[in-house]
């Protein structure tokens, strides 16, 4: 494979799928190095084949862990097998690409069930265009690699299993999922209600679902959408949305949030990437703004009084609103009066501010991170940016902010770009694509830090 058309491959194929990694140079190399390889600093060091004798070097802000250098290597291995068939009809290609992708997820996530898991995939693939009764479904699929059946029956294989209308309404992947052993035949149905605590790094409405994927256990998770979730070890750690396959680098994310600033806590930084994923599948959209500690001030410029939530940040605010009412000789602005008349106990009275004080009422005094994690999603997902400060005091919710002049981007990504200018600024899609942005000084715009989903 030529160079070219190998870097080509990392860039638009395999690095999307690891956040935030980038190619940052290449180093010379020789047939005794490996194809894919640690190298320092923990970057990743990428060839095609043996015989080349350069190797690419890939980094990102968090070392590569060794199940992720097992997935690129099969990943790689796979799509120069397809480069080999030299395919230029680009859906055909695209196809085989995805496909390749698949197998090495199956290589990687399981050493003796890989054939069995790409099977389910394959199988539960088919139901994305298929309905019962008019209607979508959804199943929950667990493969349990360390149980095999000795009186096996060819009916109860899964490709049998799943060619009937039956088998979709015995599992949903949230309450209730069907097991299989290694080799794809049935085991049982299990309940998750009754599934014991352990921690999960999931999406809220699969909490208990991936509670049951340790390592021995692979969950498979088919929603209405057509989205597909793959869980081991309690954790999300691919989903298939919009045709497309992601990696979900779940603790680089949460890292990056600290925007590289000592003041944050990662408490604040997990909820915040908790809430971003648990909108990203509730399918509601969202902006959430995390505050940088010097920053708040600025910050308040572009929201309005009437949706500020904090005492505190509502005298900050107040004090603008004189000073700017005196550069501008605006005294009889009504919306001034309200203000600069009423203290935030009297303000909030104010019938402007129903949507502010029904919330106000509902979080109490708690902070963002002690907030209940179905609350935190169902804030987020109202139209407006949720603003959280430095120390988890949530500012705003539903805030309608008021843009940069000239942008030319939606309303939603404008806000996150606006206030990226603070902080960490994240924009949640309808369809679940979640991007963050932070400020780059020395371009003076927003800066893009991650996508996922």
């Amino acid at each position: 494979m030529e160079k070219e058309q190998f870097v080509e491959m990392i860039t638009g194929i395999v690095l999307p799928l690891f956040t935030g990694s980038k190619i940052v140079g290449e180093e010379e190399s020789g047939s005794r190095d490996s194809e894919v390889a640690l190298g320092l600093g923990g970057t990743i060091l990428l060839k095609p084949n043996k015989s080349d004798e350069y190797r690419l070097i890939v980094k990102r802000n968090q070392p590569f862990k060794s199940f992720e250098v097992s997935l690129i290597k099969s990943i790689i291995l796979e799509l120069v097998k397809v480069a080999e068939f030299n395919i230029k009809e680009p859906t055909y290609l695209n196809r085989m690409q995805n496909t390749a992708i698949e197998k090495a997820i199956c290589d990687s996530l399981s050493e003796t069930s890989s054939e069995t898991l790409l099977g389910l995939i394959n199988q539960l693939g088919l139901w994305v265009d298929r309905t019962y009764e008019g209607k979508r479904t959804s199943f929950g699929i667990i493969l349990n690699e360390s149980q095999s059946i000795q009186n096996k029956m060819d009916n109860l294989k899964y490709g049998n299993v799943f060619q009937g209308d039956f088998s979709a309404l015995l599992s949903d992947g949230r309450l209730s999922c069907l097991e299989f052993d290694k080799d794809g035949y049935v085991l049982g149905h299990l309940i998750m209600e009754r599934i014991r605590f352990a921690p999960t790094l999931c999406p809220y409405d699969f909490i208990n679902f991936a509670r049951l994927c340790n390592e021995k256990r692979i969950g498979i998770a088919l929603l209405e959408t057509g989205d597909m979730l793959i869980f081991k070890n309690r954790e999300l750690l691919f989903a298939k949305r919009r045709g497309v396959w992601n990696s979900y680098s779940h603790e680089e994310i949460i890292q990056l949030l600290s925007n590289r600033t000592s003041h944050t806590m990662k408490d604040i930084r997990r909820s915040i990437y908790y809430t971003a994923l648990d909108v990203s599948f509730s399918g509601a959209g969202g902006c959430i703004v995390y505050l940088n500690k010097d920053n708040t001030e600025q910050a308040l410029s572009h929201i309005n009084a009437f949706d500020i939530l904090s005492e505190r940040h509502y005298e900050i605010k107040r004090e603008m609103e004189k000073d700017e009412a005196v550069k501008l000789y605006n005294l009889d602005n009504p919306d001034y009066d309200i203000v600069v008349q009423n203290d935030f106990e009297n303000f909030i009275k104010n019938p402007n501010c129903v949507k502010s004080a029904t919330i106000l009422k509902i979080i109490g005094n708690k902070k963002f991170h002690e907030l209940n994690r179905k609350l935190r999603e169902e804030l987020v997902g109202m139209d407006g940016a949720t603003i959280i400060d430095y120390d988890g005091t949530i500012i705003a919710c539903g805030a309608i902010i008021k843009i940069e002049a000239g942008s030319k981007a939606g309303g939603r990504l404008a806000a996150t770009k606006t206030l990226a200018r603070y902080g960490v600024a994240i924009k949640i899609s309808q369809d679940g694509m979640i991007q963050g942005y932070t400020y780059d000084k020395k371009a003076f715009k927003a800066k893009h830090l991650f996508s996922v989903g």
